[in-house]
Formats: C-alpha cells, structure tokens, sequence
C-alpha cells in the first residue's frame, strides 16, 4: 500500500488531512471528494479515531447534516480507536488508492474534536435529491468493511448529500406545518388521496367510534372538516342522516370519488356495507351491490386493481381473524369470492 511506511497513529493522521479532516489538510483536500455515503462513514470513523465512542445526544434541531453526522458516528458503537484509525485509513485507500503520493508534504495535524462539513454559500428552500445521471433519484447503499475477518456496516443514512452541500432527507419523519383546525388524534381510520387533497374519515378516538370527514389540501397544507351527510333516499329527510360512526374500514379513490369498504360500527351488520363518497356534492351513499357479499368486518385489506376492489381478511364483529378473498366488480358492484390456495 502507498502509505505503509508510516506508522499508526501518524498514518491515520496524514490520511485525515488528506480527506479533509485537521488543522493540517491542504486547502485543496475536502471531504466533499468523495461519495456521500462514504464521507458520512469517514467522519463517523474519525470522530470514533480521535474523540472515541459517540456519547452526545442526538441533535434536536432540524439540521440534515448535523443528524447524519451523529447516525455515522453513534452507529460505531463501542468501536476501539486503533480499529477506528485502521478502517479509516482502510476506506480512504479504496476509494483512492493514491492518495499518499499526492500529498506534498506531510505535516503531522493535531486531532480535532469536531469538522464543519462543507455548507453552500446559500441555503436553497428547496434542496435537490442526489441524481444518479439519469433524472432519478438514488439513494447510496449502506457501506461493509471488514478488517480481520469482522465486518462493519454502516447504519441506513437519513440523508444524502451531494458534495456535502445540498441535503435531500429520506427515511426520516418530518413534522409539516399545516393550518386550520386539525382532526382529532385517532386510530383505525380510513385515509385517501384524491385530486390533491387527503381524506380522512371516521376511526377510533379513545375507545370512541368517529364519523367525521376531514380534510387536509396537500397544496395549502390546511385542514378543513367537510360537512357530509348520508343520502339513504330520494326524500329531503333521508338526504340529511347522519353518516354511522366506524372504525377500521378501508377508504379507496377511484376516478373522481372514493369508496369506504366495510368497517366495525355500533350495530354491524351482517355483510359489509359499501359507502361512496362524491366531493361535489359533499354526500354519501349507500351502494347497492350483487352476488353474495362478504361478512362484515373491519381492518381488513382493500386494493383496487382495475375496476376491482380485492378485500383481503380482516376480522368479524366478534373479533375473529378471517382469511378469506373476495372481489368487487366496480362496473356491475357484484361480489366475487375466490377460492385462494
């Protein structure tokens, strides 16, 4: 190897001023040289090599790169220094089997504590994911090593970086600020997406069966409660009931309305009841199927294939699991079991 002249820890040290780590790298050698999964593991192993196993909390703030910084480091463990020293240096003549011969003069950097990874000179509001040459993302797989017979794989990455400037997160959850009233917490509720606006209808609240429609425009990012009622009939007094509390019931969109497929109520009944909402006129419906419907139940799995709807399992109004398949035909609402091995 190029650099098996010198002995650890200056080998560690020369090959952490190479990539851009100490107060010793040349003004040319950044960290951003290389590929971001491997620049994240490379300072993970450098702050396990000089400052030892991560024990800082976890950053609270939104920072992208501040949090992968941490993931890298904290997901060593308890990984010894020398071992640390050693699969840096191991990573870095991989990745760039020369590197040694193109430093000028080695110069014996001091460890740091922390780097400031490379930031742009200006925060985009909104940051580009990493592009694989193609216009699609890519996400870099987790990195293995190995030295001595053992293996070190590095934690999925929250975030990609690109060049260690423009952050794109993934795999992480991020709270949005919305508007308007929000829906009470629930469980067990149904929820679809349909003309850029997201439905969510009835669930359980504290043990608690709701009939409620909310809904949040993805756009505006505001929620809004959508005042519906249950159109039984023909008669001005059927078009004004109210909608039966439920929870557990499946929501599915097709076209420009959706369905919410069976669901345990107050009262079940014996087959599954089928509702259809319409957004225009802000009503639900009862539809009226054919053949020999399924017995009621709820969380059950619903998913539209075509002009089909495939109901999956479930369990009944007394609780027990089901295993059975059945199919709604959308275009005649005739049901169909299938006798699945």
């Amino acid at each position: 190897m190029a650099s098996s002249g010198i002995a650890y820890p200056d080998r560690f040290y020369a090959a952490a001023a190479y990539a851009g780590f100490g107060a010793g790298a040349p003004s040319t050698a950044a960290i951003s040289r290389f590929q971001n999964d491997v620049a994240l593991l490379l300072y993970g192993l450098h702050q396990q090599a000089t400052v030892g196993p991560c024990n800082v909390p976890k950053p609270r703030a939104w920072s992208p790169v501040e949090q992968s910084k941490w993931t890298s480091w904290h997901g060593l463990g308890s990984m010894p220094s020398a071992e640390a020293m050693r699969l840096f240096v191991k990573i870095l003549e991989e990745e760039d089997p020369g590197w040694y011969s193109r430093i000028p003069e080695f110069i014996n950097p001091q460890p740091v504590v922390d780097i400031e990874m490379h930031k742009p000179k200006e925060e985009p509001d909104i940051v580009p994911a990493l592009t694989n040459g193609t216009g699609t993302s890519s996400i870099p797989e987790p990195k293995t090593i190995s030295e001595n017979g053992s293996s070190v794989e590095t934690q999925d990455k929250v975030v990609i970086l690109e060049g260690l400037s423009t952050v794109s997160a993934h795999e992480e959850w991020t709270a949005l600020s919305v508007s308007g009233q929000r829906p009470k917490p629930r469980y067990e509720h149904g929820a679809t997406v349909l003309q850029d606006k997201m439905y969510i209808f009835g669930g359980n609240h504290n043990g608690r069966y709701l009939s409620d429609l909310q809904v949040l425009d993805l756009k505006s990012l505001t929620w809004s409660k959508v005042d519906a009622k249950l159109q039984a009939g023909t008669s001005d007094s059927a078009k004004t009931a109210q909608v039966s509390p439920c929870a557990g019931h499946s929501l599915i969109s097709c076209g420009n309305k959706f369905f919410s497929v069976a669901g345990h109520t107050k009262d079940p009944s014996d087959s599954i009841t089928v509702k259809e909402f319409d957004p225009h006129t802000c009503t639900w419906s009862i539809v009226k199927t054919y053949g020999k419907p399924p017995v009621s139940r709820g969380g059950q799995s619903v998913t539209l294939v075509g002009t089909t709807l495939v109901v999956f399992g479930g369990e009944d109004a007394k609780r027990c699991l089901l295993n059975d398949l059945h199919i709604l035909d959308l275009e005649t609402m005739t049901w169909d079991d299938v006798d699945a091995m």
